[in-house]
């Protein structure tokens, strides 16, 4: 399903609401709410939002545990990493536990080592089923989404929950939830907004099936529900 807002305030504040509806009810029915963060700038109004008083006040943070879509194999200080610009804008603001925070990067650890390692801390909170109450994933122009890029092995990953490459055309290390893990989840929601998105979130939702290309076609829930959430500008609507 694809909701058009006017601008990205519009945007922001129904994900917050979905975020905070999310959380409510996973808490009340199992008595907590597992959460997927997504990186890039797109989120950051997102989770001011919900680390605002407003919000934050609506969930009990000791029951929420958080890990990420993907992450760049930087160190948790690096102005790259995904943890970093979560924990500033979000995490660092709320009363949630430390041990409930799972971030993609590990010292002195291979990429390769920490995916497997991640895999197996998703399973001690998820259990064997890997369902997430709720995953939040941006765009790319390309149409990549987590670090699921365009022509990468890791498109066709059908057994691992994580995976970690070298990502050539970036010069670096990739860590990533595969496609088949974020499909199992309750809720999907995606946010993209600019006129930037439009092409690949044309192609994405109603172009030919080619994930290769268009990386973000991989996203179909198994039993749940997806959500793009896009703005005017990446609708084509303007």
């Amino acid at each position: 399903m694809i909701k058009i807002y006017n601008n990205t305030e519009e945007i922001n504040s129904k994900a917050a609401d979905l975020f905070i509806e999310s959380a409510q009810k996973a808490i009340t029915e199992k008595g907590k709410f597992t959460a997927v963060l997504t990186g890039g700038s797109s989120p950051a109004g997102i989770y001011k939002l919900l680390a605002s008083d407003v919000y934050k006040t609506k969930i009990d943070w000791s029951k929420v545990f958080i890990f990420w879509g993907d992450e760049r194999w930087v160190p948790l200080n690096d102005d790259l990493s995904n943890a970093k610009m979560s924990y500033e804008t979000l995490l660092n603001h709320v009363a949630i536990p430390k041990e409930n925070i799972f971030e993609m990067y590990k010292d002195g650890v291979t990429p390769e080592t920490y995916a497997a390692e991640y895999e197996q801390s998703i399973k001690k909170v998820l259990g064997d089923e890997g369902k997430f109450d709720l995953i939040l994933l941006g765009m790319g122009d390309d149409g990549h989404t987590a670090s699921l890029f365009p022509g990468q092995a890791v498109l066709e990953e059908q057994n691992k929950w994580v995976d970690a490459y070298y990502l050539a055309p970036q010069s670096m290390y990739r860590i990533t939830l595969t496609a088949p893990l974020i499909n199992k989840a309750e809720k999907i929601i995606v946010v993209a907004f600019g006129e930037k998105k439009a092409h690949a979130l044309k192609e994405v939702t109603a172009g030919v099936y080619n994930p290769s290309l268009y990386p973000m076609q991989l996203i179909k829930p198994v039993s749940g529900e997806l959500l793009f959430l896009v703005d005017k500008s990446a609708a084509g609507t303007n």
